[in-house]
């Protein structure tokens, strides 16, 4: 018979972890259940998915809370996903909202997280729903959340939308976490270019200039060059620092602004490749987003703009801003979609089939999940061209500085016979 490993919580909010040897995970959650705990975690002793170690509570939660004082940076998007489904675990348990944010304070890794749920859970205790909670958090946990946990509170299906509350974020994570990852590599290629350069034109490029000192206008226009690039790097390698590092703040703080941000969101989409990558991920954060708030009874047209906003290309976010009066004024959703540009008319297909069975949100969603494995297969041939490219691009410029010092040293050969 295996053995599980889990981890609980007591009624008076503290939290327990032991192990049982049970036939399946639901006997061990049935007989922690009748020995008056709430199983959060339960995972097959061995298995990648075993139970961590419980988090701190009550008394010991202090002393956490005092050894993460000033190392806390606030709430994250992954504090905001865990807490979501320990809370939708929580409930599905059968636990009241209230004992449930008072278990989570208990767990909260770190101060910030404990006192956003310590406004919420007084919020909720005072007599206001969660929504209305979390209203004042917008900023953190947005239009597209908030919304979401209102239809489940109107609709009496709170627990069910917070379970889809993470499975969206998880879907979200994973897609973003898959470009993240694909990027890593291109992004390591850039930076050990960067180096092997700066140091073949600081350090080595300079040891050849005592041999060429004397040839004057003699030496190949190449080997003049490097060697001058060389010295420049040698003498002035700080003032060059300084100068990369004010152009490198300068655009971050330009990209900050309004402008800055529209002509980056509009450069990217014309890149080749890149640009059609990023026009399908949008759309899969747009389908996603808006079958997921459909399937919660959100009316179609507030969908629209909570959808929109969660797009974060400013350009392709104006372009939906003509799909939501379009619907007011009776038009169906499928032709709204097309002056956008970014359906495919695969996908206005889809949609226009969705409408017409009357399973619009379903429909939708499908979308989403062709368009991740279209994005998927999009970063692959990205990949494919920019690895290559970028090893290229580095073997051309080491060989072209090797080639000059080497023209050079042929000079002097030249001269001295």
């Amino acid at each position: 018979m295996p053995e599980f490993i889990w981890r609980a919580a007591r009624a008076d909010g503290g939290i327990q972890e032991g192990r049982t040897a049970a036939a399946s995970r639901e006997a061990v959650s049935r007989q922690l259940l009748g020995q008056g705990l709430t199983p959060l975690k339960v995972a097959e002793k061995g298995a990648e998915t075993a139970a961590q170690p419980s988090r701190p509570s009550t008394a010991a939660n202090e002393e956490t809370r005092a050894a993460y004082r000033g190392r806390d940076r606030g709430v994250t998007g992954a504090d905001i996903h865990a807490l979501t489904g320990e809370l939708a675990i929580m409930l599905r348990a059968g636990l009241p909202l209230d004992r449930a944010l008072r278990i989570l304070i208990g767990m909260a890794p770190r101060p910030s997280v404990g006192a956003l749920l310590d406004d919420i859970f007084k919020a909720v205790k005072g007599g206001r729903g969660l929504s209305q909670a979390l209203t004042p958090y917008r900023a953190l946990f947005g239009d597209f959340y908030i919304n979401m946990v209102r239809s489940g509170e109107i609709g009496g299906q709170l627990t069910e939308v917070l379970g889809r509350l993470t499975e969206h974020l998880e879907r979200l994570k994973a897609l973003r976490e898959s470009v993240i990852s694909a990027l890593i590599y291109p992004a390591i290629l850039v930076v050990v270019a960067a180096l092997s350069v700066f140091l073949m034109l600081g350090f080595v490029v300079p040891q050849f200039e005592t041999l060429f000192a004397d040839m004057g206008e003699a030496l190949p226009l190449p080997t003049r060059v490097i060697v001058a690039l060389g010295h420049a790097f040698g003498d002035w390698w700080w003032a060059i620092a300084l100068v990369a590092a004010a152009i490198v703040w300068g655009m971050k703080s330009w990209l900050a602004t309004a402008g800055g941000r529209s002509w980056r969101d509009e450069w990217i989409l014309k890149l080749p490749v890149i640009g059609a990558v990023m026009q399908k991920y949008e759309a899969t954060r747009f389908t996603r987003g808006m079958g997921t708030l459909l399937g919660n009874g959100v009316p179609i047209v507030t969908a629209l703009r909570i959808a929109a906003d969660t797009m974060s290309n400013q350009k392709l976010r104006a372009a939906m801003e003509s799909v939501a009066p379009a619907i007011k004024q009776g038009g169906r959703l499928a032709d709204a979609l097309v002056p956008t540009k970014l359906f495919t008319p695969l996908a206005l297909n889809m949609v226009r089939l969705g409408e017409e069975t009357g399973r619009l949100d379903a429909m939708l969603l499908d979308l989403a999940r062709v368009y991740d494995n279209e994005v998927e297969s999009g970063i692959k041939r990205m990949l494919t061209l920019v690895e290559p490219a970028l090893i290229l691009l580095l073997g051309a410029i080491i060989a072209a500085i090797i080639v000059a010092i080497l023209l050079g040293i042929m000079s002097v050969n030249d001269l001295a016979l």
